[in-house]
């Protein structure tokens, strides 16, 4: 069955990094939309990074570009969120979640990203960012 794991949160200073993986198992990576999703307390959840498995085009938050990475090795079925110069608004719940849809990986290409549409979901991982 599918399965997405989340690991690699924890706390940590502002400024600071952190490296999330995803380990999937389940179905074909390179076949799914794959993306990184954040909540904070009392808000929706978000889309931060997003893959479309129809042509690779990946989708950045405008509140993460150019300090988040998403990464993809299929090989070892990991999908990997390098975080760099984090601050305390990038806190929440970070969760990894898979759709193999056309609609979902269409959604990434034009930037329109629905977190509810994504059919798979990890357990999700804690970032604290604070000093």
């Amino acid at each position: 069955q599918v399965q997405l794991v989340e690991s690699g949160g924890g706390l940590v200073q502002p400024g600071g990094s952190l490296r999330l993986s995803c380990a999937t198992s389940g179905f074909p990576l390179d076949d799914y939309a794959i993306g990184w999703f954040r909540q904070a307390p009392g808000k929706e959840r978000e889309a931060v990074a997003c893959r479309s498995n129809s042509d690779g085009t990946r989708y950045y938050a405008d509140s993460v570009k150019g300090r988040f990475t998403l990464s993809v090795d299929n090989a070892k079925n990991l999908v990997s969120l390098q975080m760099n110069s984090l601050k305390p608004e990038d806190t929440g719940i970070y969760y990894c979640g898979a759709d193999g849809s056309y609609s979902v990986a269409a959604g990434i290409i034009r930037g329109s990203i629905n977190w509810i549409e994504y059919e798979y979901w990890g357990q999700g991982t804690q970032v604290t960012v604070s000093s």
